[in-house]
């Protein structure tokens, strides 16, 4: 794929893409014979797992750190695993945190709903 098909199937701006490639947060594309970069189909499953790093908070830093040992290989799995563990815990604290609020809101509709029915009788 050229990277504008990648930039329209991943919804990343081109210039992320080669910004992604410069800080080697995506492998190096081949070039055809023009210099124009081709990207391996699989690249679209990398863009959307690092888009989804970036969503929950990992800093780049960490995202090109992961990138790092995953091109490695499996003799960095343990260390891979123990930066996304650090990443999920915070996640897991965050939707803990954001499902009590939830239950404060429906609480308080609830609430005002019975307040609405008792004016209205």
């Amino acid at each position: 794929m050229m990277i504008g098909e990648v930039s329209a199937k991943s919804g990343l701006p081109i210039h992320t893409l080669r910004y992604y490639e410069k800080i080697g947060l995506v492998p190096k594309p081949s070039r055809d014979a023009g210099g124009r970069r081709y990207y391996d189909p699989e690249i679209l499953d990398w863009l959307t797992f690092i888009s989804r790093l970036k969503d929950l908070g990992m800093p780049i830093r960490d995202r090109v750190r992961f990138a790092r040992l995953r091109s490695e290989g499996e003799q960095t799995v343990v260390e891979r695993r123990e930066l996304l563990e650090i990443y999920r815990t915070g996640l897991a604290q965050k939707i803990a945190e954001l499902t009590e609020t939830l239950e404060v809101l429906d609480y308080k509709i609830a609430n005002y709903d019975e307040i609405g029915r008792k004016k209205t009788a």
